[in-house]
């Protein structure tokens, strides 16, 4: 699983930020590891003097999937990336679960295809 960091101008933290997002990631995610291809976060500032005018998006690339994306506002940058970081691991729950588990066991797309059996013979 990739991970890329962006944060526009106005955002400080450099390095030290893309790493920590990086790390706090890959661990929170770790159980979709193979699913997931690539996860994307942005990091702003929406500007003026409202007070919640930090905005994490986090955007998560299941493989062969549309993409789940989730905003989340705040005032510092921090509980930005914590809320998006808490609201996509609720949405990737849910979207893994629906592909993998039908009421409490595996669903039918992920069930090894049947052996071609033979057909009956005629009864004469």
């Amino acid at each position: 699983m990739q991970i890329q960091v962006n944060t526009d101008h106005n955002i400080h933290g450099g390095e030290g930020l893309a790493t920590y997002v990086t790390t706090e990631l890959e661990n929170s995610l770790s159980r979709f590891d193979g699913w997931l291809t690539r996860v994307e976060v942005h990091l702003s500032e929406d500007g003026g003097s409202k007070p919640d005018d930090k905005k994490c998006v986090i955007e998560a690339r299941p493989g062969g999937k549309q993409p789940v994306a989730v905003t989340h506002h705040a005032a510092t940058v921090d509980d930005a990336y914590t809320g998006a970081a808490h609201k996509l691991g609720r949405a990737l729950d849910t979207r893994y679960s629906r592909a993998h588990d039908h009421k409490g066991s595996d669903s039918i797309r992920h069930m090894p295809a049947p052996e071609d059996a033979e057909p009956d013979e005629p009864q004469g």
